[in-house]
């Protein structure tokens, strides 16, 4: 049986384009017009009324050719505009265009003397570009217009396709109503609104099928790609009011995203997270292996944070899900505070504050110190403790600390053989350990009456690290002078919840509601940071940073298909897979493989032509937890 034929009808102005030609030439013939400004806006809105259908096309036409007064001049300049204004997936999908050049038509109520040059450098042929046409004057000035051609009037489009008869399927792209009138007049199968540059509500409700770029409208007629899954497709899913930017970036990036400005609960999460690709989190939202079971799409985790123990790690991994965080991007911040804090606690300043709001004048230096010459003691020297070692080393402090792991000593700081010696020695203690859950009540009651009488104490790292109840007896009986706590073992899930602790309204004590990294410049920082570790491994297979996969940085993909395979790390796989490969006679082009404890991470780079049926072969190899392909 003969294949049916499939004819492409594609509209130029905000479809094939990124802008409205007009608006564009309006900037080039209006450059120096005193009334500049306000002829662009009713060009804008002449533009609009012509669109949805309020204003007749020809009265369309004739009114902002007349406020323009363009030149073939300025037609130059404009076509040089536009060639820089291809809407991206359009750039990106040139191949389409010439494999299908004999079946692609551009039919546009624009004109020809700027769309042809424009849609003809995509292999596009001249014959099948149907657009209006000026009428110049002996100088080169625009004077009329065709009004004999079909898309000079209202349902133009309609009758050039009629006047075209084209044989087998039509399937229309656009973004205006003009283009559904072709679908409306029953000259095409299908009407497909193009939204990637602008979207029009009356136009949206009329089509088939929403298409927010060329990729989509490909991958749904199965026809040839650029890139292997379109971005719209990919669900992403920001909870906790992360930083504004990292929502731009995404979406920029062309994927579907939903925002959610507090934590989830574990079942609330189940249900919302079976349609998504990527999550992105800070540390109240739990993602247990519960959750994990429901993820059934899940590619990718950001933590918009340190941390991660929120993060069941090791159910993530046997998922096939990478995750992200943000190891360095608050680490200023929070350093900043715990400075801010020990002063404050070593002054006595919350107490002082809370009596003068009572209406008490205390002025003693009685319990108020100096920083200058105490001894800081750092538990957990990573990023954090050891940029704090540095800032308070220049307030003249001496800095012990104490790490588990060999960690290098910064300027004079001095490293602690046991925690028992830190803890003896320090006039103040501050914790930065990680949360892992081993470290639960790291500094309980023994460790307390390790410390000095009157120590000032700050933790800022993990709520479950300290056995609150052991910290609150000590601060009552005055072995704690000074207390500053910013993480706690329940945190509420939103600041609508109320905050419930044993340290309420104890003297001296300065409770924050986890905020050690939320300044706007830390949140900025981790929300550019994040998502381009995502998108990296989204788009490249990059693992660089991540938490639980193994860390490959790779090359950018270049006329060729990644095979990307996620594995239990087991003997043999990559033996399977070149098996596999060679059997099928597929030239690897490139190869990168990384193990770790738990999973085998196999990057395979190969020529385009190969058999589809490879690909079920490789996705069916034992111990196979993932696999994708890039291209």
């Amino acid at each position: 049986m003969t294949p049916i034929k499939k004819n492409f009808v594609i509209d130029f102005d905000s479809t094939f384009t990124k802008v409205e030609a007009f608006d564009v030439l309006a900037d080039i013939s209006l450059k120096d017009h005193p009334e500049k400004e306000t002829i662009q806006k009713q060009i804008s809105d002449i533009t609009n009324q012509g669109m949805d259908g309020s204003l007749s096309l020809r009265d369309s036409i004739e009114k902002r050719i007349k406020l323009l007064e363009p030149t073939k001049k300025h037609l130059a300049q404009l076509v040089t505009h536009l060639q820089n204004l291809v809407s991206d997936s359009f750039s990106r999908n040139k191949e389409f265009f010439a494999t299908h050049s004999d079946n692609i038509f551009i039919v546009s109520n624009g004109f020809r003397e700027f769309i042809e040059p424009v849609v003809t450098s995509f292999g596009i042929k001249r014959e099948n570009v149907f657009a209006n046409e000026f009428i110049f004057d002996e100088n080169g000035k625009v004077i009329d217009f065709d009004k004999t051609n079909p898309l000079s009037a209202n349902h133009g489009k309609s009758e050039q396709l009629k006047r075209l008869n084209l044989p087998g399927d039509v399937y229309v792209i656009g973004d205006g109503y003009t283009d559904y009138e072709i679908k409306h007049s029953g000259l095409a199968n299908k009407f497909y609104a193009f939204t990637e540059n602008i979207e029009r509500e009356s136009v949206l409700a009329k089509a088939d099928h929403i298409t927010p770029s060329l990729d989509e409208f490909l991958y749904l007629n199965k026809l040839n790609t650029a890139i292997s899954y379109p971005k719209n497709r990919i669900n992403v899913l920001l909870l906790e009011n992360v930083h504004p930017v990292a929502i731009e970036l995404m979406k920029a990036e062309g994927f579907t995203v939903e925002t959610y400005p507090a934590g989830l609960d574990e079942d609330e999460l189940c249900e919302k997270i079976k349609n998504v690709s990527v999550l992105g989190i800070r540390s109240k939202t739990q993602v247990t292996a519960k959750v994990l079971e429901h993820a059934n799409r899940l590619m990718a985790i950001g933590a918009f944070c340190i941390g991660t123990n929120q993060i069941d790690l090791k159910a993530a991994t046997k998922k096939g899900v990478a995750v992200f965080n943000a190891p360095f991007s608050n680490t200023r911040s929070v350093v900043e505070l715990a400075i801010a804090e020990m002063i404050m606690l070593i002054r006595n300043i919350p107490d002082k504050s809370n009596k003068m709001h009572q209406g008490k004048w205390d002025k003693s230096a009685k319990g108020s110190f100096e920083v200058r010459g105490k001894k800081l003691g750092i538990i957990g020297y990573g990023s954090i403790g050891s940029q704090l070692s540095v800032l308070a080393e220049n307030l003249g402090m001496k800095v012990l600390y104490y790490d588990k792991e060999e960690k290098l000593a910064l300027g004079n700081a001095e490293k602690c053989k046991t925690l028992k010696e830190l803890l003896h020695a320090s006039d103040i203690i501050t914790l930065h350990v990680d949360g892992n859950e081993r470290n639960t009540n790291f500094i309980g009651q023994a460790e307390f009456e390790q410390m000095k009488d009157g120590v000032i104490f700050l933790n800022l790292s993990r709520g479950h690290i300290v056995d609150v109840k052991a910290l609150r007896e000590n601060i009552l009986n005055g072995k704690v002078a000074g207390c500053a706590v910013d993480v706690f073992p329940y945190e509420p899930i939103s600041n609508d919840e109320e905050f419930v602790s044993e340290l309420r309204g104890l003297r001296n004590t300065i409770l924050t509601p986890h905020i050690g990294g939320s300044t706007l410049e830390a949140q900025e920082n981790i929300g550019n940071f994040v998502p381009g570790k995502m998108m990296d491994y989204i788009n490249t297979g990059s693992t660089s940073n991540s938490v639980n996969f193994p860390n490959l940085t790779l090359p950018i993909l270049e006329n060729a298909h990644r095979l990307i395979h996620i594995h239990n790390n087991v003997p043999g796989i990559l033996a399977k897979i070149n098996h596999i490969l060679a059997a099928n006679g597929i030239n690897i082009v490139g190869q990168y493989l990384k193990t770790n404890e738990h999973i085998g991470y196999v990057i395979t780079d190969i020529n385009k032509e190969y058999h589809k049926e490879v690909i079920k072969e490789l996705r069916a190899i034992e111990h196979t937890i993932k696999f994708r392909v890039l291209y």
